[in-house]
């Protein structure tokens, strides 16, 4: 199955190869924490490809990587509620071995530049809430949504409006 999707063009190989040759390092290092936690986002990446009808993007596969890391950080946490710190540490060690094939975040300075651009493109009038979508929609028609904080550019995006008000 990993060949037919080696083949596929596009920048998604990028991400999926990352992820197929680190399966193959875990499992030739014999890491059977590392092989089983790719293995399990690979699953949802084929789950995700068979939905779709053909292989998803790189950005859906960076969407992928990007909440199974927020799950497990989620579970870190409810496992240190419930004096579990061993299940804990696991997750933990699942979510640093995902990070590591997540590309970085957009920086702050390089969201406010472009949404300073998007708001000196719209026009300003109406509701606040409709302007607000519209910063929202032309933002991420330039910036892909997987490669940006989401929570980020809705503070970034409110503050700045308030500041033009």
């Amino acid at each position: 199955m990993s060949r037919a999707f080696s083949a596929t063009s596009g920048i998604a190989t990028d991400v999926r190869q990352q992820l197929l040759s680190g399966v193959k390092t875990a499992m030739k290092t014999k890491d059977s924490v590392t092989s089983t936690t790719i293995r399990s986002i690979l699953s949802e990446v084929y789950a995700a490809d068979k939905s779709a009808g053909s292989p998803v993007s790189s950005s859906a596969i960076t969407a992928i990587l990007r909440r199974a890391t927020s799950r497990r950080h989620d579970s870190a946490v409810q496992f240190i509620n419930a004096s579990r710190p061993d299940l804990a540490q696991k997750e933990h060690r699942e979510a640093d071995i995902l990070a590591a094939f997540l590309p970085p975040l957009m920086s702050e300075a390089d969201i406010d530049r472009i949404l300073n651009e998007v708001i000196a493109e719209i026009t300003l009038d109406g509701d606040s809430r409709k302007v607000l979508g519209q910063v929202y929609k032309t933002f991420y028609s330039k910036v892909d949504k997987s490669n940006v904080d989401t929570d980020t550019v809705k503070r970034k995006a409110k503050a700045l409006l308030l500041t033009l008000e």
